[in-house]
């Protein structure tokens, strides 16, 4: 959390932007960084009901996540369980003991008008996260410190019929889906960033991608931001340059994707600073990210933690993890981001470049398991951030999300290192495969796709060459061999590229020699 309540009179919407530079001249943005990670478990929080994304509304739900009299919570097991492997990998320090409290709000998605969550006693406190931002004079590291990470549970969806904006406000009606409420979620709050001036919205940025990977590295969640399974709500606000005093932060809620996290927090800092410039006071509000614009809209004023009226949750038994067990839980976690990243530099020997790329590109886990599956760095690098990430900007689904494996992309990284395929061939290969026509070898036997190599079958092609450019031909025999790259042209072009283009070469040389 961020800033403290404004009680004076605020403006917030009749002012204009001022200009990020000219903002960051005059004020320096302090972020706070509230993180909801929805957990892959089998059943909810609190009760067995599925979690399967995509359901039919209330299809998932039971007397326990629908509140009904005499229903009863017992804690999720796993939840507990990812909560503590997640605390461990943001070098928290894990409760001896902690419990659950009620947060008491108009709830309209929430059966119970309640939700369990954690309080004063949260499962995990005390930890940080490294992240590292590319800049003008090179990389710059930040160590976000993190209060907090506690477990509760999701509210359900409400979806508003009519009406243009998809807003309750002018809506005709509004539907209720209870599927999702229950489902465990970590909630990861940082403390106060400060001192990142004009790299605050790539900080943020950084930061959410770094948590996710490293959630994603736990197998936690699936961190599908499109589909709510990671979303962010970005506090900010502005002290004047010079001074200590924190201003008034505002919250942006549940904004999905990293590009959205870096335009909110730029949209924030150019807004405040038009209210400041203004003498206007920023108000305590939760807002609304807007894709279309780039910028935020109000929503509500913003509760203390006194209004939601936290007490114990006299329904659960509080949550004790033996020493013993973190210890089991801290031992057999995987390998993580940051150390992945410097493991593979030093193996495939990347440049500062090459691992940028990868990183941008989402790619390493699945470079990494192309070389587990056989093919060379060098060439499982050249695939997954040539032809396929192509491929998914195309199709506008993330790289992971590509109907591809990494095995797959090693068998064709293979044919094209025994001669069996040609990188164009290979592209043929890789477009069938997400096709759905099969594996690579299946692909290659029903296109006919393979390399022509023996000299029977290219003999009639290289004559047909050679017949059809007599004077191509003419300048080879005269000692001009780099012409003959002319002839292998139209070898390739009659074979549809099927050619050994290297043997091509060879008995074009060989005739005309002969000749």
């Amino acid at each position: 959390m961020v800033g403290a309540v404004t009680n004076s009179p605020a403006t917030s919407g009749a002012t204009s932007p001022v200009a990020f530079d000219d903002a960051m001249h005059r004020y320096e943005p302090v972020l706070g960084l509230e993180t909801h990670i929805e957990l892959g478990t089998a059943s909810k929080m609190f009760c067995s009901c599925a979690t399967a994304f995509g359901a039919a509304p209330n299809t998932q739900v039971c007397p326990v996540c629908l509140a009904l009299p005499g229903s009863l919570p017992v804690v999720n097991g796993t939840a507990v369980e990812s909560a503590i492997r997640l605390g461990l990998a943001l070098n928290c320090s894990i409760a001896s003991w902690c419990r659950f409290a009620r947060k008491n709000y108009f709830y309209p998605d929430m059966p119970k008008n309640y939700q369990i969550s954690q309080y004063d006693e949260p499962l995990c406190e005390n930890g940080y996260l490294d992240v590292t931002v590319d800049t003008r004079k090179g990389p710059r590291e930040f160590r976000v410190h993190i209060e907090r990470v506690h477990m509760e549970e999701d509210t359900g969806k409400t979806s508003h019929v009519g009406g243009a904006t998809g807003r309750i406000h002018g809506a005709d009606y509004s539907l209720v889906d209870y599927n999702r409420a229950g489902i465990p979620l970590l909630e990861i709050v940082t403390k106060p960033i400060e001192h990142t001036g004009d790299l605050a919205p790539l900080v943020a940025r950084a930061y959410v991608a770094e948590l996710r990977d490293l959630v994603r590295a736990l197998g936690i969640s699936d961190v599908r931001m499109e589909e709510g399974s990671l979303r962010c709500d970005v506090n900010v606000s502005l002290m004047a340059r010079g001074t200590s005093v924190w201003g008034t932060r505002s919250e942006t809620k549940n904004v999905n994707s990293l590009r959205s996290v870096e335009r909110a927090v730029r949209s924030e800092i150019e807004r405040q600073a038009g209210v400041l410039d203004a003498g206007g006071r920023v108000v305590q509000e939760t807002r609304h990210f807007q894709e279309n614009t780039g910028s935020t809209i109000s929503g509500r004023s913003k509760e203390e933690a006194q209004d939601y009226r936290y007490f114990p949750d006299p329904d659960l038994v509080p949550v004790a993890p033996s020493a013993e067990w973190v210890e089991e839980l801290r031992a057999a976690l995987p390998e993580l981001p940051a150390a992945q990243r410097i493991r593979v530099r030093a193996e495939w020997s990347l440049s500062d470049e090459e691992l940028r790329d990868l990183v941008n590109a989402d790619a390493i886990e699945l470079v990494a398991a192309t070389v587990d599956a056989g093919a060379a760095p060098a060439d499982a690098r050249k695939w997954w951030l040539n032809e396929l990430s192509r491929r998914a900007t195309e199709t506008e689904v993330a790289l992971a999300e590509l109907p591809v494996t990494p095995a797959q992309v090693a068998r064709i990284v293979a044919l094209v290192a025994e001669g069996t395929l040609t990188n164009k061939l290979a592209r043929q290969v890789i477009e069938g495969v997400l096709n759905g026509e099969g594996e690579p070898d299946d692909v290659v036997e029903a296109r006919g796709l393979k390399v022509v190599s023996d000299d029977s079958a290219l003999g009639s092609a290289v004559d047909q060459a050679i017949a059809d450019n007599p004077d191509i031909a003419d300048k080879v025999r005269g000692g001009k061999v780099a012409a003959a790259g002319a002839l292998v042209g139209a070898v390739m072009k009659a074979t549809r590229g099927q050619a050994d283009a290297g043997r091509a070469r060879e008995l074009i040389l060989e005739r005309l020699a002969a000749g």
